[in-house]
C-alpha cells in the first residue's frame, strides 16, 4: 500500500471508528472447550514436526486446560504460527481493502461495531465460526466501487440502518430448515454508512449435500 493509500485508509478508519463506549477486551472473554481443542490441535502438530519438545508440549497442554480466557490460550501458540494462521484472532482493527482483497474469517472475535472500508477492493467476512461480542453488530460501511461479502449462519437477520445509503444489497441469508421466521433472539447484522458504485452480498454457507446411497 502506498503512503497516500495508507493515509487515506487511516483517515477513513478514524472517521468510521465506533463512538460508543468501549466493548470488553476480547482477550478477557471466556474460552470454550472448543477453543481449547483448537489450541491442543496446534500443539500436537507442533510436537509432531519438532517445533515443540515433548516436555514443552506436555506443559502447554496443561496450561490449555487450566486457561479461562481467550487471551491465556492465545499466548500458547503465538510463537508457533503467523498471525493470519492462529486458531482464533482478536483483531478489532477496521477491515480495509484499497484495490485489493481483504478476508477475515475462522474463529475471530467480532466487536459490536466493525468499520469496513473498500475502495475498488473486495472485503470478505465470514461470521460462521466467529464469537460475537454483541447480538447486534453494526457494520459501518464506506464502500466506493468495491464489494463486501458477508457469510453468516442461517437465521441471522440482515438489516439496514435508517440513514444508511446501501443501494445495492443482495440478501441471500436463509432461515434454518423448518423455520417460518426469524427467532426473537436471532443475531442482527445492521448495515450502516454508504455503498456507492459497489455492492454488499450477504449469504449463508452451502448446506452439505445429502448422500443418495451409503451410510
Amino acid at each position: 500500500m502506498s503512503s497516500s493509500e495508507s493515509s487515506a485508509a487511516k483517515w477513513i478508519s478514524a472517521f468510521l471508528s465506533p463512538r460508543t463506549p468501549d466493548t470488553p477486551d476480547p482477550s478477557l472473554l471466556r474460552a470454550s472447550d472448543a477453543d481449547r481443542e483448537r489450541i491442543v490441535e496446534v500443539l500436537s502438530d507442533a510436537v509432531t514436526d519438532g517445533r515443540l519438545t515433548p516436555l514443552e508440549h506436555e506443559e502447554r497442554v496443561e496450561r490449555v486446560w487450566a486457561a479461562r480466557t481467550l487471551g491465556e490460550l492465545a499466548e500458547l501458540t503465538v510463537d508457533l504460527l503467523p498471525p493470519e494462521s492462529q486458531p482464533f484472532r482478536m483483531d478489532s482493527r477496521p477491515v480495509t481493502a484499497f484495490f485489493r482483497t481483504e478476508t477475515r474469517g475462522g474463529r475471530w472475535v467480532v466487536p459490536s461495531q466493525v468499520p469496513v472500508t473498500s475502495l475498488g477492493g473486495t472485503v470478505t467476512m465470514d461470521l460462521c465460526e466467529a464469537l460475537l461480542q454483541s447480538r447486534h453488530v453494526v457494520v459501518q460501511l464506506a464502500v466506493m466501487a468495491g464489494t463486501v461479502n458477508l457469510t453468516v449462519p442461517e437465521g441471522v437477520r440482515i438489516v439496514t440502518a435508517p440513514d444508511a445509503r446501501v443501494r445495492s444489497l443482495r440478501n441471500e441469508v436463509r432461515l434454518p430448515p423448518g423455520a417460518t421466521g426469524f427467532a426473537p433472539d436471532a443475531p442482527v447484522i445492521e448495515l450502516a454508512g454508504f455503498v456507492f458504485g459497489g455492492k454488499v452480498v450477504a449469504r449463508s454457507p452451502k448446506r452439505p449435500r445429502r448422500r443418495l446411497f451409503g451410510r
